[in-house]
């Protein structure tokens, strides 16, 4: 990839579902690039389609039309077959309800996303060690889920989604699952890795989450209302 090229680029997608006979049209004809090391929330009311648009770069939906650019790359063309193999190498996700696996320590939870793109158990092992120390966790690595904080488990999970080097990480509604402290908490540790180059996306209801973020996409009627530097 040209470092001049956007990380990200949506070019015209569009989603139309049917309710019975009636066509809704969750999005339309959406177009935005993302620079590497971007720090972009993604807000608008309930239906405005900002979860539609993060499912479509996540390629967890296909689009009606248009396409996804990730490192160059037109994902949305990408076989059924391919998707996932993508999902892991370029995209990494972070949840509001953590996802993490009951029981598997929050060492092992961090493991077991490279271990599906089969990377080495020594560096997958140094890895998570790596990422966990980062997160502030050094001292709870063998702790499973259930004896974690709400903040701990989050910090968990956004080691997990930069285990295998993502080109962007994205996070639906990553903070509300706890409370205001852990919540800045959180953002601040988001905004400090998009310093050291990381993109992130984050669709959020929270104002206050939105506005610490370094731009601002709003959401209506699913298409694009705004479109700010902050």
């Amino acid at each position: 990839m040209n470092e001049r090229e956007p990380v990200l680029s949506v070019r015209n997608l569009s989603k139309t579902y049917m309710q019975g006979k009636i066509p809704v049209h969750a999005l339309t004809d959406v177009s935005f690039d993302v620079k590497k090391g971007e720090f972009i929330s993604i807000v608008g009311p309930s239906g405005s389609g900002k979860s539609t648009l993060l499912s479509m770069m996540g390629l967890l939906d296909k689009p009606t039309s248009g396409s996804v650019f990730i490192d160059g790359m037109e994902v949305t063309k990408a076989k059924e077959g391919d998707a996932p193999k993508i999902r892991r190498e370029k995209i990494g996700f972070v949840f509001q309800r953590f996802n993490l696996i009951p029981t598997l320590t929050a060492l092992e939870n961090v493991d077991i996303a490279m271990r599906f793109a089969r990377v080495s158990k020594h560096k997958r092992k140094e890895r998570s060690v790596e990422l966990l120390t980062q997160m502030g966790l050094e001292g709870r690595m063998k702790h499973k889920p259930s004896e974690l904080s709400g903040g701990e488990q989050q910090r968990v999970a956004i080691a997990r989604a930069m285990s295998n080097h993502p080109a962007i990480i994205l996070a639906d509604e990553p903070t509300g699952e706890v409370d205001t402290k852990t919540r800045d908490m959180i953002v601040a540790l988001l905004k400090e890795l998009c310093e050291k180059g990381q993109t992130i996306l984050v669709v959020t209801h929270d104002m206050d989450v939105a506005e610490k973020t370094s731009r601002r996409i709003t959401m209506r009627d699913g298409k694009i209302a705004s479109d700010t530097q902050q």
